[in-house]
């Protein structure tokens, strides 16, 4: 009977023994996973943080490219505009050197006058266009990149 109870004994002890390295098995496994897991959700979120930041710096470089070529066009139109400008104060001036009368003087500048504010007036609208045309565009990549965001942390809510 001691056989017996020994021989039980070593039974239940090496079920014992074998479900517990059963379990420590399935532990370390679930821990393994559990680490697999883990690294690669931090492998992709670093790799979202990339994405992300290249698609920020990809708007910049967009925005800072149209508001380059914004500030060119402003530059030629600004030019175009003073040198059309020196030309036709030249051709007053000339107009008024060889006017025979102080009332054909008088004339001719009210008239250099008055074409000159007009020019001036067109121009600016011009220029105001160009630059409202400027920082709408330059800033559009910039506020999508904004809305992106923004629904991306909403869908992370």
């Amino acid at each position: 009977m001691a056989t017996t109870k020994t021989t039980t004994a070593k039974k239940t002890a090496e079920k014992a023994t074998e479900t517990a390295e059963r379990n420590a098995e399935a532990f370390a496994e679930a821990g393994q996973q559990a680490f697999r897991e883990g690294i690669e959700r931090t492998t992709a979120t670093i790799g979202d943080f990339s994405a992300y930041g290249k698609e920020n710096m990809d708007a910049m470089i967009e925005s800072l490219t149209i508001t380059t070529k914004g500030v060119e066009d402003l530059n030629t139109s600004a030019a175009a505009y003073a040198k059309d400008s020196v030309e036709g104060s030249v051709e007053a001036a000339k107009s008024m050197a060889s006017a025979k009368s102080v009332q054909e003087v008088i004339e001719i500048q009210s008239e250099y006058a008055k074409s000159s504010m007009d020019r001036y007036v067109s121009e600016m609208t011009k220029t105001t266009d160009l630059l409202t045309g400027l920082v709408k565009n330059a800033w559009r990549p910039l506020n999508d990149r904004a809305a992106k965001t923004m629904e991306q942390v909403q869908a992370q809510r």
